[in-house]
């Protein structure tokens, strides 16, 4: 099951519908090797809350973009829970104006991105990230969106 949480507050006018976030995770399940139904949840965050996430859980106190929490280690089993994605909504949309992308396709990316780290991709050495880059190009293709790395 996908969940996709909305923080009290947090603003989602310029963020994918729940439509879109579901065919953005699905079809990046589907492309790095699950099969049936993800089991994940989303959400959908203030800066602030992320930054704590971000200093709780990586003692990193600065807000990103988007956080990854898989909850198996490798190998990944695709039919069990693969963990949590938080997006900071108000630092996507300013890091979207700034790269000249729709505020809501941006998110989509950052959604493939965290679900490639809940399916066990990483991006720590050249080769790895070159693996996971294109992976993400070819959700982002197959979604119709802009290539996230031109």
């Amino acid at each position: 099951m996908i969940d996709v949480v909305i923080d009290d507050g947090v603003d989602m006018a310029r963020m994918p519908d729940e439509a879109r976030i579901m065919a953005a995770v699905r079809a990046t399940f589907n492309l790095a090797g699950g099969s049936g139904q993800p089991d994940c949840c989303i959400r959908f965050a203030a800066d602030s809350a992320v930054r704590e996430l971000d200093r709780d859980w990586r003692a990193k106190d600065a807000v990103t973009d988007v956080l990854s929490f898989p909850m198996q280690d490798d190998p990944v089993d695709a039919a069990a829970y693969l963990g949590d994605i938080a997006l900071a909504v108000p630092f996507v949309e300013r890091e979207a104006a700034r790269l000249a992308l729709a505020p809501a396709d941006h998110a989509l990316h950052l959604i493939v991105h965290g679900m490639l780290h809940l399916m066990g991709h990483d991006h720590e050495d050249d080769a790895e990230a070159a693996r996971m880059q294109a992976l993400e190009r070819g959700v982002m293709a197959g979604l119709g969106l802009h290539d996230p790395y031109p």
